[in-house]
């Protein structure tokens, strides 16, 4: 792992390397989680608010650092500003030697903490995840490349077959491939904003006086005909339960259900709450959670 953090709690894969020769686009899982031309792996945080605080990226593999670059602003692709021909933003390149080479890519401004020269060993603190260069969300990119073929360390021999073997992989501890899931839910009081829950900003609780309860649900890797159901229960036989069919493929996405505050306010208790993500009629992602109201 190049980054200090857990996959599927505080951080996720966002995009694979695109296995598709032409135009159109297939991860190593044969599914559809990158863009055409992606050359890396991409590892995301969840919010904003983790890259402000801080979190490690590290050496993939041991090697000398052959290039480094730093001072890029985070958040400029974003803000609309040009990248052009600094799309890595701040990034470093290590020659792991028989020709391959690791190039870390996006890291936060001012927080290379390696020089030209230097030798790293695996695990190493190389700087901090960033949104510099053409990132339009806090996320490290590594690219694995052998005599400046790129090579897709989920599947390194890059055949035509799904990458369906983990022990296949170049992952010393073998990371799953997932296609798609939840990342975040909660329970609040207000309908939140999707810009919210990507900062990682606070939200209001729920309480007997608040004039709504609202499940909400962050997710990667949505696909068109897949189902997402939600479920609130709660006390004196509170009960609100939707589902919806999805009509176009996402990278992230955000969905939420809600119902106004009921005559006299919510009733104090216990409220469950339960998301799902649905495909090919299988449940293949699940979030449960639960608040109180006193």
């Amino acid at each position: 792992m190049p980054v200090e953090c857990t996959l599927g709690q505080d951080c996720f894969i966002q995009n694979y390397v695109d296995r598709d020769p032409g135009s159109g686009v297939r991860d190593a899982g044969c599914g559809g989680l990158t863009y055409d031309g992606h050359k890396g792996t991409d590892f995301a945080l969840l919010t904003e608010a983790q890259m402000q605080a801080g979190v490690q990226v590290i050496a993939a593999a041991p090697g000398r650092v052959i290039a480094t670059r730093d001072g890029e602003p985070d958040g400029a692709y974003a803000s609309g500003l040009t990248v052009s021909g600094k799309e890595c933003g701040n990034g470093i390149t290590i020659d792991l030697g028989h020709g391959w080479q690791t190039q870390y890519c996006h890291l936060r401004e001012g927080s290379i903490s390696v020089n030209r020269g230097d030798r790293v060993k695996a695990g190493e603190p190389l700087g901090l995840v960033g949104q510099s260069g053409q990132a339009e969300f806090p996320h490290l990119h590594l690219s694995l490349r052998h005599e400046d073929t790129v090579v897709d360390p989920f599947d390194p021999d890059m055949q035509d077959a799904c990458a369906s073997d983990a022990t296949q992989t170049l992952w010393t501890a073998p990371i799953t491939y997932r296609p798609s899931g939840w990342l975040d839910a909660g329970l609040t009081a207000t309908v939140p904003r999707f810009e919210t829950i990507l900062a990682g900003a606070p939200l209001p609780p729920p309480s007997d006086t608040a004039p709504a309860l609202i499940l909400w649900g962050y997710g990667f890797g949505l696909r068109t005909g897949d189902t997402i159901g939600f479920e609130i229960t709660g006390p004196d036989g509170i009960s609100i339960r939707t589902t919806s069919e999805v009509d176009a493929s996402k990278a992230r996405f955000f969905r939420y259900v809600g119902k106004k505050a009921p005559p006299g306010g919510w009733p104090k208790g216990r409220y469950d709450g339960q998301i799902t993500l649905s495909r090919d009629g299988a449940v293949i992602a699940r979030r449960t959670l639960t608040a109180r109201i006193d």
